[in-house]
């Protein structure tokens, strides 16, 4: 199996040989009219991580949120906004394309009654790579959509990229 610094340089060369097609530059009105696929090329830029340091990914991630992708949410009489995983994912899929993500471990309580998942999220730039985990804890007996499981790892999920910078400004925007 390739090494990932060979495969990196194989894609680079495909890159510049023209061989390959890459997804072009969106603006955020483009992912919004297209649901998150880009439909027009904002420039002919092609754009990949592959050629982007990792301090561009990270401004790019540290970016406020459009109102667009921000839902609402109602537990104990709260009102939380929070991003959708799926939002999530799309938003990391234009800005950080080589990024990953993996569960670490899911652990239930000595009762039963919740279950916690660690997340981690990778970032890849040129010049480093960056990861950050976090973790997510539902209740097993939650009503909704998706057992306890998925509902732990997309919180995870989020939470991770939240401390790339994606979508932090939600975590602090009442203090403002």
């Amino acid at each position: 199996m390739a090494s990932l610094g060979l495969r990196l340089k194989a894609a680079a060369s495909t890159l510049r040989s023209g061989a390959a097609s890459f997804p072009r530059r969106c603006s955020w009105e483009m992912v919004k009219r297209s649901r998150g696929f880009c439909s027009e090329p904002e420039n002919d830029v092609p754009t990949s991580g592959i050629g982007r340091p990792l301090a561009k990914i990270l401004k790019e991630l540290n970016k406020k949120v459009p109102d667009s992708a921000i839902k609402t949410r109602v537990e104990d009489g709260f009102a939380m906004k929070y991003i959708p995983w799926h939002t999530v994912n799309r938003i990391m899929n234009l800005h950080a394309p080589e990024w990953s993500g993996e569960v670490r471990s899911v652990t239930y309580s000595p009762d039963g009654n919740t279950v916690t998942v660690a997340y981690r999220v990778t970032l890849y730039g040129t010049d480093a790579e960056i990861y950050r985990e976090s973790t997510g804890t539902t209740s097993v007996n939650d009503k909704g959509y998706g057992d306890a499981v998925q509902k732990a790892e997309a919180m995870a999920f989020r939470r991770a990229c939240a401390r790339l910078g994606l979508g932090l400004h939600l975590y602090h925007e009442d203090a403002l």
